[in-house]
């Protein structure tokens, strides 16, 4: 090329996708807020006041939301600010899905011939009604100490002298902005009252730091096993301060299994405990964690059983490959607020319960606690005690 050549640089393109986000983010919250708002004021026809009043509401509220939310889960994470934008979430989608649900009967009552604006009243009415008592009955089901679920578990290459052997399961705890340190209190008490011989937790201990959430987390330290108390850690571990949890959970007195293996024995027969970081660990950037099921059964004796935490049920596929006889998960929630497992579903392969993939089994709780909105709706929280018996 000549010096004199003159050289023709094109401009970078942005990209679009911060854009594509921002839009779609936009469209999400106005459906979200409008969906109730247009069936609740609009369409019933209410006296002009009436509509001002909740259309006000809806507006301040629409205006409220993403402020609450980047100051309760940005970096200044205000606790104040998340409990209000949490709560907010929560509200508005109960309304969302009994609006919508509601704009469906309207097609029914209109083939009744119940005409306007009776039958768009009805509609605002019961969507209303429903909302306020699930929201209610959701807030109280998220607030109280999980009920215990019991599961017997058939492993096929399980000794005798560990046959019925109790393995109580919590996991997705999520301390956070509710101070919940007397819930977390009276859920360790339930657990030491099942006598269990192994206790788990297979992650999202809290949303925040081990500084923030101390108090929430210590009675997590009073938790009594016979056998062995071992963690593992979740996503949001890695939102906030993951290798900070794990070196918490060994002064608790916990076992944290970041991609290792334990042995419990009793009466001659043996039982590999082992654990693996979360999914997204290997691209959360904090050094040293990943998912290595080959790293967590290093040296472990291949004639053995392997009960393997893992706090997505998405991992099932790796631990089938590594020969693993039960898999422990959470992260689900069992879909929290009905009829969000519909979308779990689609990202994880079970969203409750025991399941089985090959000769592996997989035990996926709805979760001990909540994360975000305080509700629980038709996905009650869960303390499991599955009790294991030789094949």
């Amino acid at each position: 090329m000549a010096a004199g050549d003159a050289v023709q640089v094109r401009p970078a393109r942005r990209s679009l996708r911060p854009l594509a986000s921002g839009a779609t983010l936009v469209t999400v919250l106005v459906l979200l807020f409008g969906l109730p708002w247009w069936t609740l004021m609009v369409a019933a026809r209410w006296p002009a006041p009436v509509v001002a009043a909740g259309t006000a509401v809806f507006v301040v509220a629409l205006a409220a939301f993403p402020a609450l939310m980047v100051l309760g889960h940005g970096r200044r994470r205000l606790d104040a600010a998340a409990r209000a934008g949490d709560t907010l979430l929560g509200l508005v989608w109960i309304l969302f899905v009994w609006a919508l649900l509601g704009n469906v009967a309207r097609l029914a009552l209109a083939a009744a011939g119940v005409a306007d604006p009776v039958r768009s009243r009805a509609v605002a009415i019961g969507a209303a009604a429903v909302s306020v008592v699930l929201a209610i009955w959701g807030y109280a089901e998220a607030m109280r100490v999980p009920r215990v679920r019991r599961v017997d578990v058939t492993v096929d290459r399980l000794g005798a002298g560990l046959d019925g052997v109790r393995v109580a399961l919590l996991t997705d705890t999520h301390y956070g902005p509710i101070d919940r340190a007397g819930w977390s209190a009276r859920t360790i008490e339930v657990v030491n009252g099942l006598a269990p011989d192994i206790v788990c937790h297979t992650g999202d201990i809290a949303d925040g730091t081990v500084d923030q959430r101390r108090e929430q987390a210590a009675p997590l330290g009073a938790v009594r096993a016979r056998l062995a108390r071992v963690y593992v850690t979740g996503n949001h571990e890695y939102y906030g301060e993951a290798q900070g949890w794990v070196d918490h959970m060994r002064v608790l007195g916990w076992e944290p299994l970041h991609n290792r293996h334990v042995v419990v024995e009793r009466d001659g027969a043996r039982l590999i405990v082992a654990g693996v970081d979360d999914a997204t660990a290997a691209s959360s950037g904090v050094a040293g964690h990943r998912a290595d099921h080959t790293a967590a059964l290093a040296g472990a004796d291949p004639g053995l059983p392997v009960l393997l935490l893992a706090h997505q049920p998405k991992q099932i596929g790796a631990a089938v490959a590594a020969g693993v006889d039960l898999q422990l998960s959470g992260h689900t929630h069992g879909g929290q607020m009905w009829p969000f497992h519909y979308l779990v579903r689609i990202d994880q392969p079970v969203v409750q319960g025991l399941s089985r993939h090959g000769r592996t089994q997989l035990y996926t709780s709805r979760g001990t606690g909540f994360w975000g909105p305080p509700f629980r709706i038709f996905a009650p929280s869960e303390i499991t005690l599955l009790t294991l018996r030789a094949g």
